[in-house]
């Protein structure tokens, strides 16, 4: 297990979840549920829980078991919301995806384009991992706009994908490997080198929303 440390970028940091950070987090989301609730990852069958400090400790077991990393987003040192690299696969392929949610009062402050892009190069240089993907939504112009600025290419569109809001969504597909930004996601960035036509979407594939 790697020793996770922490990113700061401006106002904007990562850091590693704690048990503590339960308390905080299941205000913000309850605060929020017109804001996430579309967007929330569901189980068939099951019934939501807002049980955080459960969710935190399963999350650390991740961490713990090499599976993911978890993290908070900050910004000026309050959580904004939470960023997770999961899913982690190691031997030939060293990939993960992230998943990301931030309160609506942060929105429109650069946190989660700030995060992604921090998180995506901390996979890329300290945890070992070759290939960082995010899927989306359709629906979700904010989060498509997130890897618009960042340069993510698109991969494609996955039916059906995941169970979201008490049903299975279609979701778009985005990537970077580490050979695409060589100078640092963050960096490409905030340079204006950020490729702006990578994550578009063919014709073929775009829904009407």
């Amino acid at each position: 297990m790697e020793l996770l440390q922490g990113h700061r970028h401006g106002p904007i940091e990562l850091r590693l979840i704690r048990t503590r950070d339960a308390r905080v987090l299941q205000q913000e989301l309850l605060a929020n549920r017109s804001w996430l609730q579309r967007w929330e990852a569901t189980i068939p069958g099951g019934v939501s829980s807002f049980d955080m400090r459960l969710s935190i400790r399963r999350l650390l077991q991740q961490y713990r078991d090499g599976g993911g990393y978890p993290f908070v987003m900050l910004h000026d040192g309050e959580v904004a919301g939470q960023l997770n690299v999961w899913g982690v696969a190691r031997g030939s392929l060293n990939s993960a995806t992230i998943g990301y949610w931030v309160s609506e009062r942060f929105a429109g402050l650069g946190i989660t384009p700030t995060a992604v892009a921090m998180a995506t190069d901390a996979c890329f240089t300290e945890y070992g991992l070759h290939r960082m993907e995010i899927c989306i939504r359709p629906e979700n112009a904010a989060s498509l706009r997130v890897v618009q600025k960042l340069g993510f290419r698109y991969e494609g569109y996955r039916r059906r994908y995941i169970h979201i809001d008490g049903d299975w969504r279609d979701h778009y597909a985005f990537a970077l490997t580490r050979e695409d930004a060589p100078e640092g996601v963050l960096t490409r960035w905030l340079s204006g080198r950020a490729p702006q036509d990578a994550a578009d979407i063919p014709p073929s594939d775009r829904l009407s929303i």
